[in-house]
């Protein structure tokens, strides 16, 4: 494969909701998503967006993507919050997602950003061993926690 990783644009946004489903039934979650695909595009295209994106594609056909936002600590400052980086099931264990995840690190150094931090399911045994080549920290330690409003 000859993958290339660029910046995603509006016209991207279809494809990364076909990935962000089917990584919602990976996750044993299909009928979670409820973003539509306006919304989705809104938030990364309007006029205020609220995350960015890079795509892994090869002529012409995204197989993945890295969608992240910027987060915000009292103790820390600013972060890169890593949303979701998704690799469609065929083309896993490719090196597809190590090139979104160097993507994502250029990224933040260029922002000036100190950290990426992010979620894994505990479960999810292949996502874990790809972020623990990183040497990722991993704290048992906080709770999730969320209100539906």
């Amino acid at each position: 494969m000859s993958i290339i990783v660029r910046r995603a644009v509006k016209e991207d946004c279809p494809r990364l909701m076909e990935l962000v489903k089917e990584l919602a039934i990976y996750e044993k979650a299909p009928n979670d998503v409820t973003v539509t695909l306006e919304h989705f595009t809104k938030s990364g295209f309007g006029d205020k967006p609220v995350w960015w994106a890079f795509v892994a594609e090869e002529n012409g056909y995204i197989y993945g993507f890295a969608l992240y936002y910027i987060r915000y600590s009292t103790w820390k400052g600013q972060a890169m919050y890593l949303e979701d980086i998704i690799v469609t099931e065929s083309s896993r264990g490719k090196g597809i997602g190590k090139l979104l995840m160097d993507r994502l690190i250029i990224e933040a150094r260029e922002r000036e950003l100190k950290r990426i931090v992010w979620q894994v399911l505990e479960w999810n045994e292949p996502a874990i061993n790809f972020y623990k080549k990183y040497n990722a920290d991993f704290d048992a330690e906080w709770v999730n926690c969320s209100i539906s409003v």
